[in-house]
């Protein structure tokens, strides 16, 4: 056993171990930090399997501002996780059964990729361009349609999360900018007459007392 295989469980074990913690840690802000601590070890199992684009989106893009951004939106909620938790036992074995079928169709679907005797070998001019240009070429030639599928699946979940979060308030002012182009000069100034109020001067006491 190498170095390699060596670095490769015990980046395997870190990241199971942060992938439970995640689900099972009580303060929402320790499970955002150990899935980030999940996500950077899976970078490193990347890198290891010599797919370094993935890896550095992974880093990029997961832990340097998705997660960063989820982090900083729950420090600053501060809302009751105890709440949200209630009856968390309850639903462990209706979940345990979605993950375990989630998990054998991914088996059933990944397994024969890793048929490394059935492999074809790589031309060598095609393996001068590098990962990052092959998985382009492959992804917006022979996948084109699942990426247009899923940038479609992203754009609607966008929508149905403003749509969800967006709430009026009855205690908010705001300018309708169409009432303000169709507003006329009359409803701009209006000029009302009011009879005048003419208050009497107050008389000082010590007149009062002299007049007595």
């Amino acid at each position: 056993m190498n170095i390699t295989t060596l670095l490769f469980y015990f980046f395997s074990v870190v990241l199971l171990g942060s992938s439970v913690l995640v689900i099972t840690a009580r303060s929402t802000v320790y499970s955002a930090l150990f899935l980030i601590l999940a996500f950077f070890n899976a970078s490193c199992i990347w890198m290891m399997l010599k797919a370094e684009f993935l890896a550095i989106t992974l880093v990029l893009v997961y832990i340097g501002a998705v997660m960063v951004l989820f982090l900083f939106v729950v420090m600053m909620l501060d809302f009751d996780s105890d709440t949200v938790r209630k009856g968390f036992w309850k639903h462990v074995p209706a979940a345990g059964l979605i993950g375990a079928f989630i998990a054998l169709e991914m088996a059933l679907i990944l397994m024969p990729g890793f048929r490394v005797s059935e492999a074809q070998a790589m031309p060598a001019e095609v393996a001068k361009l590098g990962n990052a240009k092959l998985l382009g070429i492959n992804i917006y030639t022979h996948y084109l349609a699942p990426l247009q599928i899923a940038a479609v699946l992203l754009l609607v979940a966008i929508i149905a999360a403003i749509a969800l979060t967006l709430r009026g308030r009855k205690d908010s002012r705001h300018q309708d900018p169409s009432e303000q182009v169709r507003v006329k000069k009359g409803d701009r100034l209006r000029i009302i007459k009011v009879a005048p109020t003419v208050e009497q001067p107050a008389v000082p006491a010590e007149k009062n007392e002299g007049a007595a």
